[in-house]
């Protein structure tokens, strides 16, 4: 892929989506910490410095694409939602049908649970002040929108819809280092089977968190 300068706002913008959708592209093939601004400077066909004139590093970029990310989900999340929760239906059951939807939804995106998991702890810390506060902008109103969700099937919740909201997004973080091992450790599991139980089911291990956290802060009565 090459290009020519940008001279218009338009262009820009292609340009900007052509460097979005190749790292998009390269978290298919690789996780989080394998993508190098080098590789996806190479792969779209820019010199590095000109890369940096649309996105200040590499963890922006990502930024962008997690935000992205998470809109799609959220998107996709109420209609599973809609279908599987029957609002009907006692508390305890609600809420055990709504776990089982957020970690079957939530295993299905591997991308996206690996970005949550570099969030706090990669790609917020080589950006800007200013990418950084618009970055957690954008995920107040995602946060914002989960939480409307949540209310809707489990009111019981309040406003620790919100709380649970975020712990589910962290969680599958979390979790999903613990579900993708690297080779070296896959090897490891291979020749001493005992060593594997350290190695989790994202989605059985996310229910399970999810489920014990919400018979936990809902009202008894």
């Amino acid at each position: 892929m090459t290009f020519q300068r940008a001279r218009t706002e338009e262009q820009r913008e292609i340009r900007r989506r052509a460097i979005l959708d190749m790292a998009s592209a390269m978290l298919d093939e690789m996780p989080v910490a394998a993508v190098t601004l080098n590789e996806l400077s190479r792969r779209v066909g820019l010199a590095k410095p000109n890369v940096l004139r649309y996105f200040e590093s590499r963890e922006a970029v990502l930024l962008e694409l997690l935000d992205h990310f998470l809109q799609e989900w959220l998107t996709e999340l109420a209609g599973e939602l809609a279908a599987g929760v029957d609002e009907d239906r006692p508390m305890a059951e609600r809420a055990e049908a709504a776990a089982e939807i957020l970690s079957s939804s939530l295993s299905d995106r591997v991308v996206l649970c690996d970005l949550f998991g570099a969030q706090g702890t990669v790609l917020e810390r080589n950006v800007s002040v200013e990418v950084v506060a618009r970055y957690k902008r954008a995920s107040l109103d995602r946060l914002t929108t989960m939480t409307a969700l949540i209310q809707k099937y489990l009111p019981e919740l309040g406003e620790s819809a919100t709380l649970f909201s975020l712990q589910t997004m962290v969680l599958a973080g979390a979790l999903s280092a613990y579900s993708t091992p690297p080779p070296s450790l896959q090897a490891a599991y291979q020749a001493e089977p005992d060593l594997a139980r350290f190695h989790l089911e994202l989605k059985d291990s996310l229910k399970l968190a999810l489920t014990a956290t919400l018979l936990g802060v809902l009202p008894r009565n």
